[in-house]
């Protein structure tokens, strides 16, 4: 049975298109794909709603019968309402409440809030690489996890207490009203107040959640990144510092969530207040109307039971409207990211990039981020299918960029980038970064084993496959030593988040083995042996040489003397290329590059200037 609810809702279903960022097209967009299973709550919740109200009417007309009737003729007068009352109560509510908690706890609380956690998460991560370094990882992600909780609860709270209160007033003025309109009007004005007061706490109540919210999403991404970056923080040993920066966070969130609750004291000391109001209001009209012989017992009985009863519904039902906007204000939170359009994606008509030879051309390419200057202006280049090019200059030339650009994580503000004569802008993203391998300069890993990591690059790859690619990138020695928290070994080891359980040079031979895999037609080095030490890097040189074989090579490097052996060396400047060649014709040309490479060959060494002679 629990399965059958469990699988009323597609958990893994693919959206059906871009979150809205309207509230209500919002919640919408996640209702609409359960809408039968959230119709089906609605008409149980009416059911239970009338149920509820009708029980105390019941009672009433009990009471009626048995104080105008002989002791031997109540079951004769009175059977019918008591196998209607026992069949209510026996079997018609506690049936209507077990399918509506378990529509509630299994194919709403289960399945439809993974849907959502999933499809969050779906739409999030394929923003633009832009996109995540604009915000704190901790509260994009404290973002995706946490909106679908609020918004499954608002729905069901609504549901479940304001739908059915209404129904509920609606039937117990409606049965009140038919013994003497009198006995309803208390009621009638109660709902009257008690809806002013909502409408006037409630939407401060959805703001300062919302407050409430964002400063709850802005510390725990504080945190996120203080237990991310660790090493710095310990290595700079500046815990007051840092503890004063999140003490601070943290009490922005007290004097949110205080400015909050300050709302629901109100609301509760008002609605004590109306609720004693109408109590003795429908008491003493009740007993002045049965003094005067215009109603008898049992409709002052239904008329006490039903005022007491909406009395302590109410207290629920604020609870839950509270709960409510507050989910709502957490909801519109969580909203700021997941409704957040796709700002990257591929053109309607775009169709996997072709298998080629893997020539390269950038035709006019410009690109600036935010800044007014140009990181690449106006570059023209093209590179053969199978040529091995080294990018050389200085930090912010460019270089990088370039390489971003060719992967599509940026898109030129004009001109075009083009592989095999296909313009990459026309094509897949997946199948743009299939045909690419890249080694980079902070090559980080999964929080996943090591055989995971390396079979990350191709899925169809099998064991054998996979240690062939870890031993040509001089990976296997280590990784066969290696012993995680848990007690795993080897391939299996977890390496932690974004790989910090390894050493700088251990991660880029995982790396590096990775690509190996890959075995794609066009390779990218940016800073590929940056983190190796000399004798592990002259191998792994050895294997990138075999593996650069027969491919289109684009390496970036600081240290020129790992470039000399590509075919031609770039010189950017400035978002431009100024210099091209081999080593040697650079360094007879004297330009640039003569610069860079008379720099690094000499060692770095600084001149000193000659002290001025001291004074005796």
């Amino acid at each position: 049975m629990f399965r059958f609810f469990d699988s009323l809702v597609n958990s893994t279903a693919l959206p059906p298109g871009q979150p809205p960022s309207g509230l209500l097209s919002f919640y919408w967009h996640f209702v609409r794909q359960a809408k039968g299973l959230f119709a089906a709550l609605f008409l149980i919740g009416f059911t239970l709603a009338i149920i509820e109200a009708v029980v105390p009417y019941l009672i009433g007309r009990l009471v009626s019968v048995l104080s105008s009737v002989a002791r031997e003729q109540v079951f004769e007068t009175a059977g019918h309402l008591l196998l209607i009352m026992a069949a209510i109560v026996l079997v018609v509510r506690p049936l209507g409440t077990i399918l509506f908690r378990l529509l509630v706890n299994h194919s709403i609380a289960v399945s439809f809030t993974t849907l959502i956690h999933w499809q969050n998460y779906w739409h999030v991560v394929r923003q633009p690489l832009a996109f995540f370094q604009d915000d704190f990882a901790g509260r994009l992600a404290n973002r995706v996890m946490q909106t679908a909780r609020p918004l499954r609860e608002s729905i069901v709270a609504f549901v479940r207490a304001v739908w059915q209160i209404v129904v509920f007033g609606a039937t117990a003025i409606g049965l009140l009203g038919t013994q003497d309109l009198r006995l309803a009007a208390p009621m009638m004005v109660w709902f009257l107040f008690y809806g002013g007061i909502l409408a006037y706490t409630l939407p401060k109540v959805q703001v300062r959640s919302r407050e409430t919210s964002e400063t709850r999403s802005a510390i725990s991404g504080k945190v996120v990144d203080t237990f991310t970056n660790m090493m710095t923080v310990k290595l700079f040993g500046r815990r007051a510092e840092d503890d004063a920066y999140i003490r601070d966070g943290f009490l922005r969130f007290q004097a949110a969530f205080a400015h909050q609750q300050q709302l629901n004291t109100l609301y509760v000391f008002c609605l004590i207040s109306l609720n004693a109001v109408l109590l003795v209001t429908t008491g003493g009209i009740g007993v002045w109307l049965f003094s005067e012989g215009r109603v008898d017992a049992g409709t002052l009985t239904t008329a006490v039971l039903l005022t007491t009863q909406i009395i302590a519904m109410s207290g629920w039902v604020a609870f839950e409207i509270a709960g409510i906007f507050e989910n709502i204000g957490i909801v519109q939170e969580g909203m700021k990211t997941i409704a957040q359009p796709l700002s990257q994606l591929d053109k309607p008509d775009a169709h996997p990039l072709e298998a080629g030879h893997g020539e390269i051309r950038f035709e006019t390419v410009h690109f600036h981020y935010s800044q007014p200057h140009r990181v690449v202006d106006g570059l023209t280049l093209t590179i053969g299918a199978g040529e091995k090019i080294g990018l050389v200059g200085r930090s912010g030339a460019g270089k990088s960029t370039l390489i971003n650009l060719l992967l599509r994580f940026y898109e030129p503000q004009s001109g075009r980038i083009l592989i095999d004569g296909q313009d990459i802008a026309h094509v897949t993203e997946e199948s743009l970064r299939a045909r690419i391998a890249v080694v980079a300069q902070d090559s980080s890993l999964l929080h996943r084993s090591i055989g995971e990591n390396i079979l990350y690059a191709r899925q169809d790859a099998d064991e054998g496959m996979m240690r062939d690619a870890a031993r040509k990138a001089q990976a296997d020695a280590f990784i066969d030593k290696l012993v995680d928290g848990k007690g795993r070994h080897g391939f299996e080891a977890f390496v932690g988040e974004r790989g910090v359980k390894l050493s700088g040079g251990q991660r880029q031979r995982i790396a590096i083995a990775r690509v190996i895999l890959k075995d794609a037609p066009i390779l990218l080095l940016d800073e590929a042996t940056s983190s190796l030490d000399s004798q592990v890097e002259a191998a792994i040189q050895e294997a990138l040489a075999a593996l650069m074989r027969g491919r289109t090579v684009i390496a970036i490097a600081h240290r020129l003397s790992t470039l000399q052996l590509m075919d031609r060396l770039v010189v950017m400047d400035a978002g431009r290329i100024v210099e091209q060649g081999t080593h040697a014709d650079l360094l007879a040309a004297g330009g640039l590059y003569a610069d860079l490479w008379a720099h690094q060959s000499g060692g770095f060494i600084v001149p000193q200037r000659p002290q001025a002679s001291r004074k005796p």
